[in-house]
């Protein structure tokens, strides 16, 4: 084909009454021209236009399969939701709602209302507060409680979480100045008591959710620090990052920390508590209310989704924790990976193999999970990514391991007809 034989870019829309003909056209003509002069034959236009118009129409976030044997994976979507929390989005989704009306007074209400009593019950709190991540639950912990005051935090807690983002930067958007303490590995009680000034107002504690320092380390318990904070009148913030609402290995519960002495616990929705993503603040009620009221709490707050979700995780919580798919996959016994993975393995022929899988999303760092792999092709791991669904695993050894921690015994049926297509 020459570049005088290529149709316009109206010609070859109209071959299709797709609104979208048009930008799929310009795009077509646009690759085909670069082809031939590059002495290629762009091939069967008419055919590329209809495959340009299906991949605009493929939804682009998309299901797939996590059989990297990280549970709560961050660029996975982190946790996925129990059926609980399902129906409750689909009721709240397909109609109106509740959100902010009081059916009994037949008025106005609040959206706080819907999940704030099994937070209490969960946590022991006053009271409650849910925004959209837990980030900006601690930035308003501080706009609403040190806003151009100090806040001291310990040297060695000012990390860098996800895609490039520091907790100080993040903080310092809450207008409170924060002040530095202690050194990177060892901070005691007393360097925050001989920081305080009259300019301080809260002691914020960050836990060490996604990293740990070993070795020559100290760090004060939070009931050191509450001790300081109440004789110096000051507010004791405690940043859990992924927070627990049980008990999951070293991981510190909100429960705990408010038994402990803080005064204010904000942990996520999505990372152990096994639901959506959320920031959620529970502690004393005057102070929760100051969180309630300030105005950055109406950009942060949570959706409608988003409390529906919630509320359906945390009735499992009270009641069927194991039915939260992160908390089974914690606590699955090995036996029953072992014999999924043995399974997957025969189904594909494939190999099992022993591996170790992790509670990722920033929680349990140190943790490692006796798990089981079905090991097939290296090859196959880029054929399983365009799969659909997509089956995202790990290569190692020459290998695509299948981690089974990760999988239900559904997911590993499909797993077995994704391999096999894969082979084809």
């Amino acid at each position: 084909m020459r570049l005088r034989d290529l149709p316009s870019v109206d010609e070859l829309a109209r071959r299709s009454d797709d609104p979208l003909a048009v930008e799929a056209a310009r795009k077509v003509v646009a690759r085909a021209r670069g082809q031939i002069r590059q002495g290629d034959d762009p091939g069967d236009l008419a055919a590329l236009l209809q495959n340009e118009l299906d991949a605009a129409r493929t939804p682009h976030l998309r299901r797939i399969i996590n059989a990297t044997g990280v549970i709560v994976h961050t660029n996975l979507g982190r946790a996925p939701l129990a059926e609980a929390a399902l129906d409750r989005v689909r009721e709240i989704a397909r109609g109106y709602s509740n959100l902010e009306y009081d059916l009994a007074a037949g008025g106005r209400g609040s959206r706080q209302g819907h999940v704030a009593d099994s937070l209490r019950r969960l946590t022991g709190a006053e009271a409650a507060l849910v925004v959209n991540n837990n980030a900006a639950a601690v930035m308003l912990a501080l706009a609403a409680l040190a806003e151009g005051c100090e806040v001291l935090v310990s040297r060695g807690e000012l990390i860098e979480i996800g895609d490039g983002f520091r907790i100080p930067d993040v903080l310092e958007r809450s207008g409170a100045r924060l002040r530095e303490v202690g050194t990177t590995n060892r901070t005691r009680a007393a360097d925050y008591e001989a920081a305080i000034d009259p300019e301080t107002a809260v002691l914020l504690r960050v836990h060490q959710s996604n990293f740990r320092v070993v070795g020559f380390t100290e760090q004060p318990s939070l009931r050191e620090l509450a001790d300081v904070a109440r004789r110096h009148n000051l507010r004791l913030v405690d940043d859990l990052g992924s927070g627990a609402l049980v008990d999951i290995g070293d991981e510190p519960t909100a429960r705990a920390s408010l038994a402990a002495g803080a005064d204010i616990v904000c942990f996520s929705g999505d990372k152990l508590l096994g639901g959506p993503q959320a920031g959620i603040v529970v502690g004393r009620a005057e102070l929760v209310e100051k969180l309630r009221c300030h105005p950055l709490q109406r950009a942060l707050r949570a959706d409608k989704l988003t409390l529906a979700a919630l509320e359906g995780t945390l009735a499992l919580a009270v009641d069927a924790p194991d039915e939260i798919p992160v908390l089974r996959m914690l606590r699955e016994p090995v036996e029953a990976v072992s014999a999924r993975a043995a399974r997957l393995a025969e189904l594909v022929h494939g190999e099992v193999e022993e591996t170790v899988a992790r509670a990722g999303g920033g929680s349990l760092p140190l943790t490692e999970l006796p798990s089981f792999a079905c090991a097939v092709e290296e090859e196959l791991a880029v054929k399983l990514r365009a799969g659909d669904p997509p089956v995202i695993a790990v290569v190692r050894d020459g290998r695509t391991l299948l981690d089974c921690r990760t999988l239900t015994d559904a997911e590993a049926d499909e797993v077995a007809v994704a391999v096999e297509a894969a082979r084809a």
